[in-house]
């Protein structure tokens, strides 16, 4: 038999292309049959602290020392002198009842002085005054969602920016986490 060698040429062409077109059908087939979804195991949410600085504001009555009209307490003064002279005045007889009516007045006059300024002092006016300070209010921020999954065999972990359901979708071989704007992933 007599075998063309442009025959066998053709032979062995044609087997390494059968060859070849079996191995891409394969990887093909495979690729096919990749699930489309991975299974969701668990969900959990993640939030973050917010703190929202704001202006609080209220009305709080404050006293202050009314205003002294007599700052050098001279009625108190003249008051307790001429109390302390007509008290001093009644005591003794004489040279006595003059040194006491003295000393009387002396004493009711620092007395007088005294009490007024103590009067003074416990004198006070209330008014309102309009205080503000900044406060941080706290809030809770959802950022995403910590999903574990099992895709192809294998167990992951992502975060996703929706929350998913039973299944996550997959696309080209790769779980994905984010959201399309339809709200579908």
């Amino acid at each position: 038999m007599n075998v063309d060698k442009s025959m066998l040429k053709g032979i062995a062409l044609g087997g390494i292309a059968m060859v070849v077109l079996g191995a891409g059908a394969v990887t093909g087939y495979k690729t096919m049959t990749k699930p489309a979804f991975a299974e969701v195991v668990s969900v959990k949410e993640v939030v973050e602290t917010v703190l929202t600085p704001h202006e609080k504001c209220e009305d709080i009555a404050v006293q202050h020392q009314a205003p002294v009209k007599d700052e050098k307490r001279i009625a108190g003064s003249v008051v307790g002198v001429l109390a302390g002279g007509l008290l001093g005045s009644t005591v003794g007889g004489g040279q006595g009842k003059t040194l006491a009516t003295v000393a009387g007045a002396a004493a009711g006059g620092y007395a007088g002085n005294r009490v007024q300024k103590n009067m003074q002092e416990k004198d006070v006016v209330t008014t309102s005054e309009h205080r503000c300070k900044t406060v941080n209010e706290k809030s809770q921020k959802l950022v995403g969602y910590d999903v574990s999954y099992r895709f192809d065999g294998k167990d992951g972990v992502a975060r996703t920016s929706f929350k998913p359901g039973a299944t996550l979708p997959v696309k080209d071989g790769q779980v994905v986490t984010t959201a399309t704007v339809d709200g579908k992933s």
